[in-house]
């Protein structure tokens, strides 16, 4: 299909219309003086009141200019002050800081200095101490116990010791060391006095070589002879053990031993209190069974003694028990004698108990005299023990 083109707007060739003005009226009182005059009073007033208007308005205006310039003034003056205050405090913390780091320098050379008397003063005894071992031979013991001495905050010296850091170990060596090791002053030596200075120094090592092989074997000796206390410590607490009736090993470990408190043969609940436990392996066994016993023995007693007492019957015309030829005793004289002889046999059974009683306690310290002579002749032949040691060694 073929495109069809647009349409053309077609133009008119009529020429345009001028829209007619209405016809001017004349206003009212156009003319009028007495209205002109009025319009011109109106016109002055408004004028009057805008300049008041605007004189107001620029004197409110130079009024807040002005405040505006002293408030920027203060500002300023603000600004300065609070610059020279802040410089005063920086100069101040400058000070403070300074002074702080002065100080924490003069208390640490302060200590160092401390520490070093302090070294230098052990090194002087432990010089004096050697010295007087090589004058004095002593025989016995290689070794003191020093008494334990509490440093600060309750912890010995060795406990000082070991909780010291890697750095202030290193710093006391170095202390140490600078007065052991004295600087070599060799400047302008010539070939003899080198010689002199290095045969001096040879001198001091071999003396230094003595007196660490001397240190060594000495704590060989200390070593052997604390091996040996403790083996004989381990001795006698098994001799300890066996007579208190336990294991040989039960008081050589680093606890104590336990207490049985219940047998591993029963399988019911002890209600028993921890102390009562505890007493009947203290050696209250007897006592107990001795209370035991006596209180069996009083309600025997009781049930003996309340019976029914009755008469015997006669036997052929006679009272058994009744010798020939005795007169007849009354009802009441029977019943006396027969409590008579009742009382006399109670008494007889208390004091064949009391005789028991006496017998055990002297079987009990027999046994302990006979315990004690072993105990002594067990210490006897330790000592002669140690003098044959001592002797060998000698």
């Amino acid at each position: 299909m073929k495109s069809t083109p647009p349409r053309r707007r077609r133009l008119s060739r009529r020429p345009a219309r001028r829209r007619k003005k209405p016809p001017q009226t004349p206003a009212e009182g156009e003319g009028d003086p007495e209205f002109i005059k009025r319009q011109d009073q109106k016109r002055s007033d408004l004028d009057d009141q805008l300049k008041e208007y605007i004189t107001e308005w620029r004197k409110q205006r130079s009024k807040e200019e002005d405040e505006l310039k002293k408030l920027k003034e203060k500002q300023a003056k603000r600004k300065v002050t609070r610059a020279e205050e802040e410089q005063k405090m920086a100069q101040r913390k400058k000070e403070e800081e300074e002074r702080r780091v002065r100080e924490a320098e003069e208390k640490k050379q302060r200590e160092i200095e401390e520490k070093r008397m302090r070294l230098e003063e052990a090194e002087k005894k432990r010089q004096a101490m050697l010295q007087a071992m090589k004058d004095k031979d002593k025989k016995g013991p290689n070794f003191t116990i020093a008494k334990k001495d509490a440093g600060v905050l309750g912890l010995s010296s060795a406990a000082m010791e070991r909780n010291k850091t890697k750095e202030q170990l290193e710093e006391e060596k170095k202390i140490s060391l600078s007065f052991r090791i004295k600087p070599l002053a060799i400047e302008g030596f010539g070939e003899a006095k080198l010689r002199e200075k290095a045969q001096e120094l040879w001198e001091l090592i071999v003396k230094l070589e003595t007196e660490k092989y001397d240190l060594e074997e000495r704590q060989k000796r200390q070593d052997y002879d604390l091996k040996e206390l403790k083996e004989r410590q381990k001795q006698q607490l098994r001799h300890k053990a066996l007579k208190k009736g336990l294991d040989p090993e039960a008081l050589t470990g680093k606890y104590p031993p336990k207490i049985q408190v219940a047998s591993k043969y029963e399988r019911r609940v002890d209600t028993r209190s921890y102390d009562d436990k505890k007493k009947l392996f203290e050696g209250g066994w007897d006592e107990i069974s001795k209370d035991s016993n006596e209180k069996i023995w009083n309600e025997k007693k009781e049930q003996y003694t309340g019976r029914q007492k009755s008469k015997l019957p006669k036997w052929f015309g006679e009272r058994p028990g009744k010798k020939a030829g005795e007169p007849e005793t009354p009802e009441g004289e029977e019943d006396a004698k027969a409590d008579e002889d009742i009382v006399e046999d109670d008494e007889e059974v208390e004091e064949e108990v009391v005789e028991e009683e006496d017998e055990e306690a002297e079987e009990d310290e027999e046994e302990e005299e006979e315990e004690e002579e072993e105990e002594e002749e067990e210490e006897e032949e330790e000592e002669e023990e140690e003098e044959e040691e001592e002797e060998e060694e000698e």
